[in-house]
Parts: C-alpha cells; structure tokens; sequence
C-alpha cells in the first residue's frame, strides 16, 4: 500500500499522487509492481525500495544522484504465527527513510511503532523540506522504543523469574529462552544503529549538519541514549544469562535431591523384601520356624531394619 500527505495550511491531507513536499508512507501489503511505478514516478532507485523491505537488511546509508537511502532496525513485538522467528518475543525489521528534493518516503516490511507515531503525531510538526530534522527525529523515536521495549522486557523477565521460584516446569524456561532470542536482536541492531549514526555524523554526507551546533549536537544527544540503550540491552542480556545458568543448576541440583531420596528408599524397602525373601524359600527348617508367632517376630525384625536405615539415611542427609 502507499499513501500521500501533504501539509494544507497547517493541516495533513491525503493526496492521491506525489507531488512536491510530500510525505510518501509505503507499508505492508506490498505490490511490485506498483513499487515499480512509484520508483519510475519520483525518479528514485527500485532497489532502494526493495532493500528497504528485506527483513534482512542491515543498517546502513546510500546515495545514488542525490537520492539519499537511511535504513535502520527498529523493535518490533513479534507476530509468532506469521515471523521468520516464531519463538523470540521481539524482533527488528528496517525502516527505509528515501530522501529526494521534493519527497520523503519513509517504507518498512512491518507496521511499527515509529512509523505509526511519524504520521500520526510528527507530520503535522515537521516541515517535509527540513529532511535533516526529519531523520532526527526518526532516529530519536527509534532509541525511545528500543529502550521502552527493553524495559518490557526486563519487566517480563521478572515475572517469569517468580513464577519459576515456585516452578520448574519447561513453559517458564522456554519464556526465558524468548525473551533471550529477543535480546540478541537489540544487541545486534542497536550496535548496528549506533555505528550508522556515528559514521553518519563523521562523514557529513547524508545530513549536512556539521555545520549546524544545534542539529549536531541533537545528534550527538542522541547517539548517547542510542549508547545507554545499547548499554540497557547488554547489562539484561548478562542477567539472563545468568539466570538461565542459576536456574539450570538449580533444576540439576532438584533432579539429583530426587533421585538420592528414590535411591534411599529403594534400599530402604530392599532390606524387608531380602528377609521375606528368605523365608518365602521351600528349603531347610530355617530360624523362628518352629515359632507361632514367627510371622510377626520376621515383621518386627523387617521394620526395625527398614527404621535403623532410614535413621542412617536421616543422619547423612539424604532425606
């Protein structure tokens, strides 16, 4: 689907063609063969398009006769019936930001946060031909919904981690395992957005800032919460890991506390079986045979030796 807007005397309207300082919102279902016509229209490449909606794509920028393509990842909360990755609770997809003289087409495989806030909140505040604030703007929301989305996260963690106090079943450790996955994403891309901003800044060729302080400094401002995101992201990653292990031995060391008290009383119920055994032989007059009340002085005996080796086994720990 793509849809125009365009700024009205202080409105945002929908056009129904591309014109000169309008916002271009390209989103999932996606038709090639009207990417191919919006790419002839605008005079921009196809391939910037369709980069724009590999799942794969890394972050990174392009420049083809002054067509400017920016795509970074941003988080998503992961559609487990239809994603690549049917178990991590979140993931990232790209963003495409395609910047002409006359047009900002912002494009990504999947409905997002940032790009629902950019039209729906920021168009109506940002000037379509100030593309520098623009992208700023863009990258600032991004960060903001990494860090939202980690303290979810965290939040999740938490919860699955009480729950496994009083549990060991596998449906807590798998959650834990997700949430896992998920961070490996925020890792992984948030580094990635990172070194694009930076080389961003250093090179000066996409933004033409470095002579603009103000816009300058609100990308270095931002580069630092995109570092404490990264930072967030590594320090929840560190904690699970160690989690997973603290509950990994813990489950071990109640496997094993399982099995010492079965073994115990196995031997336990040997020692009365071993007797009863004996007697239950069709040999030789044996002890207490000539007794009438030989059965009950054999029980007596079986449970007193069955009571010594459970006092034993109490006194070493095993129960």
């Amino acid at each position: 689907m793509i849809k125009y807007y365009k700024r009205e005397q202080n409105n945002i309207v929908e056009i129904d063609r591309p014109e000169k300082d309008c916002w271009i919102n390209v989103y999932p279902p996606f038709d090639h063969k009207r990417l191919a016509q919006l790419s002839d229209a605008i005079d921009i490449p196809i391939d910037f398009l369709l980069d724009s909606i590999d799942i794969n794509e890394r972050s990174r920028f392009e420049v083809d006769d002054n067509v400017k393509l920016i795509v970074i990842n941003t988080p998503i909360e992961n559609d487990l019936e239809h994603s690549v990755d049917n178990e991590a609770f979140y993931i990232t997809v790209p963003i495409g930001i395609i910047l002409t003289k006359d047009h900002n087409i912002i494009i990504s495989s999947a409905q997002n946060r940032v790009i629902d806030w950019l039209f729906s909140v920021a168009i109506k505040h940002l000037d379509p031909a100030d593309k520098d604030t623009v992208v700023l703007k863009i990258f600032e929301k991004n960060v903001f919904y990494f860090t939202q989305y980690l303290n979810e996260m965290n939040k999740r963690r938490y919860l699955i981690e009480k729950e496994l106090m009083h549990s060991s079943r596998n449906t807590e450790l798998s959650k834990l395992l997700n949430i896992q996955k998920s961070l490996v994403y925020f890792v992984t891309d948030l580094r990635a957005n990172e070194l694009l901003m930076m080389k961003m800044a250093r090179t000066n060729i996409v933004l033409g800032i470095k002579d603009d302080e103000e816009k300058s400094d609100y990308l270095q401002d931002i580069l630092i919460d995109s570092g404490q995101a990264s930072e967030m992201a590594n320090v929840y990653t560190n904690i699970l890991n160690g989690t997973m292990d603290a509950f990994g031995s813990i489950i071990s060391n109640n496997l094993n506390m399982v099995m010492k008290r079965l073994t115990s009383v196995t031997i336990i119920l040997m020692v009365p079986t071993l007797i009863a055994s004996f007697y239950g032989m069709n040999l030789s007059p044996l002890p207490l045979a000539g007794e009438g009340n030989a059965f009950w002085y054999i029980l007596f005996i079986s449970l007193v030796s069955a009571g010594v080796l459970y006092w034993v086994f109490r006194r070493i720990r095993w129960f």
